[in-house]
């Protein structure tokens, strides 16, 4: 199955039309199946006096707070509008994670087929049940959350009235970058098992390893930010891929996609060459004359695999010889 692997250009458009433009282009040239984007009013967002988070506070301006850091990375109405026809024209899925109760009746009226749920927000009721009865797909980080806190978040959108068929929960850690003996990858299946929904994984390491290794594992969905350059100030750039890495992470997923195949043991078409050269035959060990019978002593097995195989060596064993047999000759009987 195809792996839904989401760009994530977050706010690394640091507010800026013309970059949210060119990451929409970085996206679609990835060969990413989507790019998303945050849709959010920093009012509505974060109260005034809302400290940043640890890592923002180390990329961003040092004495300002989280609302002022999130106004400077709002986008309006309209270039949204814009992004989504854009996105549309270059053959991308366009998503965005809304952060407040107006922003997702904003992308609900934008024709959003698929809500995109935040980790931050997977405890806020009057939310999920907004989403939840939106009758949109769902997709659900789930950083920071225990196993409890996503079975309440999965009952409340089911109650609303998604299907829990419709809904995929992401496996996340939301420290940027996050340490790799932090991602707790098996986690991923740990949800799958409890709750029997699609699972996958939004990544915040650095690299791409640990989302291939998500889709070995069975990852439905892979999210992953990306930026235009890591260098650039804003709180999520360091922490990005650039869009040769981005390309790069694509390709290996789906390389892992065909590598996984469909799970049936068989020889396949480009080793079926290989099985004369690689596999034996019982073939004389010496000179063996017409008439004398064949025992342990003077057959054994070696290549090519293009004559009896040793699978059949007790019913070789015992039987006399029709004709002279040079050393190394395929035996015949």
């Amino acid at each position: 199955m195809k792996t839904f692997i989401i760009a994530e250009a977050g706010v690394n458009h640091n507010g800026d039309m013309e970059t949210a433009m060119r990451l929409v282009d970085a996206a679609a040239d990835s060969g990413a199946d989507a790019v998303k984007f945050q849709t959010f009013k920093a009012e509505n967002l974060a109260s005034i006096h809302a400290p940043k988070a640890a890592y923002q506070t180390g990329t961003t301006a040092g004495d300002e707070r989280q609302y002022e850091m999130l106004k400077k990375l709002e986008l309006d109405a309209c270039t949204f509008r814009e992004l989504t026809a854009y996105s549309r024209k270059r053959g991308i899925v366009f998503l965005s994670a809304p952060f407040d109760l107006d922003s997702i009746d904003f992308l609900n009226e934008l024709g959003l087929e698929i809500f995109k749920i935040p980790s931050g927000e997977i405890t806020n009721l009057p939310y999920l049940k907004k989403v939840g009865s939106s009758g949109k797909k769902i997709i659900m980080s789930t950083g920071m959350a225990d196993l409890g806190e996503i079975e309440d978040a999965l009952d409340v959108l089911t109650d609303a009235g998604t299907p829990r068929n419709d809904i995929t929960v992401l496996h996340c850690n939301t420290e940027y970058p996050t340490p790799f003996e932090d991602v707790n990858l098996s986690a991923m299946l740990s949800i799958r098992e409890a709750f029997k929904v699609r699972v996958g994984y939004s990544d915040h390491t650095t690299g791409i390893e640990v989302p291939v290794a998500a889709v070995a594992l069975g990852a439905c969905v892979i999210e992953k930010h990306f930026t235009l350059d890591k260098n650039m100030p804003g709180p999520d750039h360091s922490a990005s891929l650039e869009p040769h890495e981005l390309k790069a992470m694509v390709r290996a997923v789906r390389n892992i996609e065909k590598a996984l195949g469909d799970g049936i043991k068989k020889p396949t078409p480009s080793e079926g060459k290989n099985k004369a050269a690689a596999r034996k035959s019982i073939v004389a060990l010496k000179d063996i004359r017409k008439g004398e019978v064949f025992s342990e002593g003077i057959i054994t097995a070696k290549r090519p695999g293009t004559g009896i195989s040793p699978m059949e060596w007790e019913r070789v064993i015992g039987r006399r010889a029709a004709k002279d047999f040079r050393a190394d000759a395929l035996i015949e009987i």
